[in-house]
């Protein structure tokens, strides 16, 4: 099974995010719980539990709250039909990311192989959990839409958590790991 490592954002952050989030999923009925927003830090296949906690842990120790520039839209077609916000790689959270990434390779887990060419997102709208498929058009509308908005916005990120692959806020938690304050 894999699991992921997110990370997730204060509560204003979060509200600004989820009133885009909501608009989309609303005008096309697409869900009918609202998966919860978050950046993907990593993906991990098959881990010890226990070890990847105490390695992230070790990582994030020395970190604090920190800022995320969102930069527009980014959309994955077909099979995905993602519409997400894209994120600048910089600061913290690229630094965060390789961090992450390179102990757990070098702890023998298996991750992404190539994270320089992952687009850093947040999803906003996607097939996956949908309670139904969305038609091309209407992807291709709620792509256009989030784009035309031309967000610029620096959201915070408030802590790191490792979620298993569940649409369900209450079953998918496995560990949260709270930054510290400025």
């Amino acid at each position: 099974m894999k699991y992921y490592l997110v990370a997730l954002f204060d509560n204003e952050s979060y509200k600004y995010i989820e009133g885009i989030q909501r608009s989309i999923c609303k005008k096309y009925k697409l869900y009918k719980n609202m998966p919860m927003l978050h950046i993907t830090l990593e993906v991990i296949d098959d881990p010890s539990i226990e070890e990847v906690c105490s390695i992230v842990g070790n990582i994030i120790k020395p970190y604090k709250k920190f800022k995320v520039m969102v930069d527009g839209a980014i959309c994955f077609d077909p099979p995905y039909k993602s519409v997400n916000l894209k994120l600048q790689k910089k600061g913290y959270i690229g630094r965060l990311t390789r961090q992450i990434n390179d102990t757990l390779k070098l702890s023998n887990f298996k991750v992404r192989d190539n994270i320089e060419n992952w687009d850093m997102h947040i999803s906003l709208a996607n097939t996956n959990f949908a309670s139904r498929e969305w038609s091309s058009r209407e992807y291709l509308n709620a792509c256009e839409f989030v784009k035309d908005k031309n967000i610029k916005q620096t959201i915070t990120v408030e802590k790191i958590e490792l979620w298993k692959p569940i649409n369900n806020k209450k079953d998918m938690l496995i560990k949260s790991f709270q930054l510290r304050d400025y």
